[in-house]
């Protein structure tokens, strides 16, 4: 029996606000064969009426939803997140169509995430860093802005319909649709690369190749490079061992100039 990726990936919402909407989404999620909803302080009820009305068969996906306080609990043993975003940003990223992106998270043992961010503000640049790409829903130029249940509905339809000719191909990983990320299922999980990125940014401060005004350009552009690398967490172990070096380095350095 064939492996469901469908149920790898999670759907990820950052303080929805209407419970109609989160109803909504769990019914569709249902209905394309997803079954991870988490939640990030939402600002709504789960188990009210309204939820519960919309998801009509769905609400075991509601009881079984998760609830976190923040986005890296939310994509914690992730190893793939992907952000929805229509809005150009101070900080520059690149823009992907769903239609292109999404299949690729089709892969065995990949845990992987979709991000949506609230329905009154989206996703803010400092929400987005946890992203490695970043989709755009194609519409209407004129009036792009969709409905958070809309924009689910759209993606989890893309991904059901690429599972489906996955699974009519009878192959467990499409070279087609993902073949920049075959071996990714090795990769280093996203909270093992924010650690890193964490450690980072500490040791550029510290030794003056940045400052706290620079720090989010140029801490989106290192995520940006290192997201290209699909980093093992071997390597990850590697870099971080690199920056202890340089901390006790600059340290010691700093303690011979003071004798």
């Amino acid at each position: 029996m064939k492996q469901n990726l469908l149920t790898n990936i999670r759907i990820v919402l950052v303080e929805p606000i209407g419970a109609l909407n989160v109803g909504s989404i769990a019914r569709i999620m249902k209905n394309m064969g997803l079954t991870k909803l988490v939640l990030v302080n939402p600002r709504c009820d789960l188990a009210s009426d309204e939820a519960r009305q919309m998801a009509v068969h769905a609400v075991d996906i509601l009881e079984t939803a998760q609830i976190v306080d923040s986005i890296p609990t939310a994509l914690a043993g992730c190893q793939q997140a992907i952000a929805t975003t229509v809005r150009s940003r101070s900080v520059p990223i690149l823009l992907e169509s769903s239609a292109t992106v999404l299949p690729k998270l089709l892969v065995p043992n990949l845990q992987s995430a979709l991000l949506f961010g609230a329905e009154d503000r989206g996703l803010s640049n400092d929400e987005l860093k946890y992203a490695q790409r970043f989709i755009c829903i194609e519409s209407n130029p004129d009036y792009p802005s969709l409905n958070l249940a809309q924009a689910v509905t759209i993606c989890v339809y893309q991904l059901y319909q690429s599972w489906l000719e996955i699974s009519n191909a009878q192959i467990s990983t499409s070279v087609e649709f993902a073949p920049a990320i075959a071996a990714m299922p090795n990769n280093a999980t996203i909270e093992v690369l924010e650690g890193y990125y964490q450690d980072l940014e500490t040791v550029l401060l510290e030794i003056g190749y940045l400052y706290p005004h620079t720090v989010a350009v140029k801490m989106e552009k290192f995520r940006r490079l290192y997201n290209k690398a699909n980093l093992q967490p071997e390597e990850v172990a590697m870099l971080r061992g690199i920056l202890r070096q340089i901390r006790w380095a600059n340290h010691h350095q700093a303690k011979l100039s003071q004798n």
